[in-house]
């Protein structure tokens, strides 16, 4: 089984890369694709083979594709564009004879209003439409998305958002990356559409708690209405349009939409993921190490 994971350059694909060595996987059945190959040269001195494979450019999938009978599609980063760079790597993957696609997804994809869910809906549509045989990943938020909000709350004691009581079931990049390796590896998985999730359910008191515990000083949550975040974030200096998607998807999550059942990534690696607190901790300090 040869296995192509795409966006190896970025902090999720490395991760899964990783956790397929560590389970066992050989480099040699490793395609490592990115739009930039010296991105990867650290993969490839690994004995992982690096191939270009840009999402917008089809030529550089079909190459990508030879000799891989597993693939990785790790969401694309261009929001608006996502849904036909999608279909450019599902439709090469059917037409090259890929036996499992396995797609990174968002929570609750096709159900939930946010504005992150449409483009991955429409892509798991796709999916459907083609019939490639797949596995289908929808990602919880990653922990290390708050590392930004504690290290301000080192300077200013607070964390704040407009998402009110709303419930977060997120896990690290890391556990998230060792379901994929998992699914990736395994038989048995095609056709299940995942929630992967964490072991704990958090808002933002739990991310101010865990907060007090990594900085060693009081962190408190300052609940904020939508208007009070929009005023905030225009005097941050942010555009409108950034506005009305932060402020839009934190309503999402006060509305419950990344409120899943908890469990999903472990019952799949076999292990407890990464709490709150450690994975605060950690990304904190790969920050300041990279620094």
């Amino acid at each position: 089984m040869t296995i192509l994971v795409t966006a190896a350059s970025g902090q999720l694909g490395r991760l899964v890369i990783d956790a397929l060595l560590t389970r066992g996987a050989e480099p040699s059945t490793i395609v490592a694709g990115a739009r930039d190959t010296s991105k990867l040269a650290d993969v490839a001195a690994r004995g992982i083979r690096a191939v270009e494979l840009d999402y917008g450019k089809p030529d550089t999938i079909a190459a990508a594709l030879d000799g891989v009978d597993t693939v990785l599609l790790v969401s694309g980063s261009e929001v608006g564009q996502r849904i036909a760079q999608h279909r450019n790597v599902i439709e090469a993957a059917k037409a090259a004879g890929v036996a499992k696609l396995v797609y990174t997804s968002a929570p609750n994809a096709s159900t939930a209003d946010y504005p992150l869910a449409p483009e991955h809906a429409a892509t798991e549509a796709v999916i459907a439409e083609t019939g490639i045989p797949a596995v289908i990943l929808r990602n919880n938020w990653y922990i290390e998305n708050y590392a930004a909000d504690v290290a301000r709350a080192a300077e200013t004691g607070v964390v704040s958002s407009s998402t009110g009581e709303g419930l977060i079931v997120g896990a690290t990049r890391a556990d998230l990356a060792d379901a994929a390796a998992v699914v990736l590896l395994e038989d048995g998985h095609l056709g299940q559409v995942y929630e992967l999730s964490g072991d704990e359910a958090f808002g933002y008191a739990d991310i101010a708690a865990a907060a007090t515990d990594v900085l060693g000083r009081e962190v408190v949550y300052t609940p904020l209405t939508t208007e009070q975040q929009a005023a905030a974030l225009e005097s941050a200096g942010l555009d409108a349009g950034t506005i009305g998607f932060v402020t839009s998807l934190d309503a999402g999550i006060r509305a419950g939409v990344l409120e899943v059942p908890t469990g999903g990534v472990s019952r799949l690696i076999g292990r407890p993921t990464t709490s709150l607190v450690d994975g605060l901790r950690a990304a904190l300090a790969t920050e300041a190490a990279t620094a």
